[in-house]
């Protein structure tokens, strides 16, 4: 092949995969009892598409999933997918099985290192759980992502969670995930976080 034309070759491939986004995440993010077309991430890249950006969202989140099972899962899904951005969006299911928040952390912190070794930038999302937990748990646990952030100087997305509890209508009957109806919103609070983190 000449050297020409594969020079052009690599130069569209690395214009084409520019934002790759990668979403890792739990129940939050993967549409819990509701078709995926509905479900925030499949909005937002729809968002993306429609303002002409050249965005390629890979989501995935799995009902249930932990930090250990993302830690698992990130290393194949960074070799197949070369995300240019990781979201990860994971410890809920972690506090409600009231695990170590040591242990949190420490997966947590290793998917960060292992997405930032594969050249990725990762913005992490903050976890909250119901207030039932006891406040010396909350404290430590809620703690978790706040020092992540500054010891990686990483994005902080808030609870995206946050703004619809005692709304009507925006959450299901377990008050922990967000309904159909509340897509839509989250959907532009995390639009709104993450496009200036895109590469132009």
């Amino acid at each position: 092949m000449p050297r020409i034309l594969l020079t052009i070759l690599l130069l569209v491939s690395s214009v084409a995969h520019a934002n790759t986004v990668l979403i890792l995440g739990d129940s939050l993010s993967a549409g819990y009892r509701m078709n995926a077309d509905q479900a925030w991430p499949r909005l937002l890249a729809e968002q993306w598409h429609r303002e002409g950006r050249n965005v390629e969202l890979v989501n995935a989140s799995v009902s249930g999933d932990t930090t250990q099972g993302g830690l698992q899962r990130l290393p194949p899904l960074l070799e197949r997918h070369q995300p240019s951005l990781v979201v990860l969006e994971l410890g809920g299911n972690d506090g409600l099985r009231g695990l170590p928040p040591p242990l949190i952390e420490r997966n947590l912190d290793t998917m960060i290192a292992l997405a930032g070794q594969a050249g990725a930038r990762v913005v992490l999302t903050e976890i909250r759980l119901p207030p039932n937990y006891g406040r010396r748990y909350l404290e430590q646990f809620e703690g978790i992502f706040g020092t992540l952030a500054e010891r990686h100087e990483l994005p902080l997305l808030p609870f995206f969670v946050a703004p619809l509890l005692g709304e009507n209508g925006m959450m299901m009957d377990d008050g922990i995930h967000p309904t159909a109806e509340a897509q839509p919103l989250i959907a532009r609070q995390v639009h709104a976080f993450l496009t200036p983190y895109l590469e132009p």
